[in-house]
């Protein structure tokens, strides 16, 4: 397996990353805005790293439907807070959550040192940010659908094929753009074009993408498969659910985990480490 490299930081196949969520968004699906403020995220990048968070996320636009928020404004929200946090923590993993190349530019400019692009490559144009910058880039399923979209009974014949050889395929195309090939990761990005069952079936074969040698990164966090699989529990009761789906995707080779709490999430993924002994 492939050793991932960040900012200087090597994570081997048995090193477990945090990636710390943190939205400038007034509408998070979790938070409901709390991070929305400047000072407030920027204190909520101070508390993941002293929960143990190797990578921040910095996100400006919610993910599903919702207000419009242009490619302006979303580098309001974000392109500022790069370059603080980068002033504050010279030594923590920036990346900023963007499908959009414009919005790439301008934090990699600031201070990022990876893309997350959840929503699977619709601006080919990013992984050539990514490339020219010397930055990372997550290459994501997303169903082939609209960003910020929920699609009506999707379907795949096979999601986990279908998530690999779409992510795989992605990070194929990062590495011809000049990509470096150990900053790259594959999510099968749980919940975006997928229901529950397909979100299901990606944890319980998520080995099949590790196998392909590229690192994996997961993110479960409060999501609403973990709800409806616990009988509809709704966003803050979903803490223990979303524990155990990280348990066993560590068990199973993952190697980046997307959470908004990164003390908890560190001190499970501790746990994993111990058992795997």
């Amino acid at each position: 397996m492939s050793t991932l490299r960040l900012r200087g930081r090597a994570f081997g196949p048995d090193d477990h990353a945090i990636m710390a969520v943190v939205n400038r968004t007034p509408d998070s699906f979790f938070d409901k805005g709390a991070t929305f403020g400047f000072g407030a995220a920027l204190d909520a990048v101070a508390r993941a790293i002293d929960g143990g968070a190797d990578i921040v996320d910095i996100g400006g636009v919610k993910a599903g439907p919702g207000d419009e928020v242009d490619p302006a404004e979303e580098i309001r929200r974000v392109a500022d807070l790069v370059a603080e946090v980068r002033a504050r923590h010279s030594g923590v993993i920036i990346s900023v959550d963007t499908w959009r190349s414009e919005v790439g530019e301008v934090v990699a400019q600031a201070g990022a040192d990876l893309l997350n692009d959840t929503w699977g490559g619709v601006d080919p144009a990013l992984a050539g940010v990514a490339a020219r910058h010397g930055i990372g880039l997550v290459c994501a399923h997303a169903g082939r659908v609209e960003p910020r979209t929920r699609p009506h009974r999707i379907a795949y014949d096979d999601v986990v094929a279908d998530v690999i050889g779409y992510t795989t395929a992605l990070a194929e195309r990062a590495v011809a753009a000049g990509v470096r090939p150990d900053a790259v990761l594959i999510d099968p990005a749980h919940d975006f074009g997928k229901n529950t069952w397909h979100s299901l079936e990606v944890s319980r074969r998520l080995d099949e993408m590790v196998a392909t040698g590229w690192p994996v990164l997961v993110a479960v966090s409060n999501k609403d498969f973990v709800g409806e699989t616990l009988g509809g529990l709704p966003v803050e009761e979903r803490h223990a659910g979303t524990l155990a789906t990280l348990a066993v995707s560590a068990l199973q080779g993952a190697r980046v985990f997307r959470v908004h709490d990164a003390a908890a999430a560190r001190a499970a993924l501790d746990v994993v480490e111990r058992l795997r002994g």
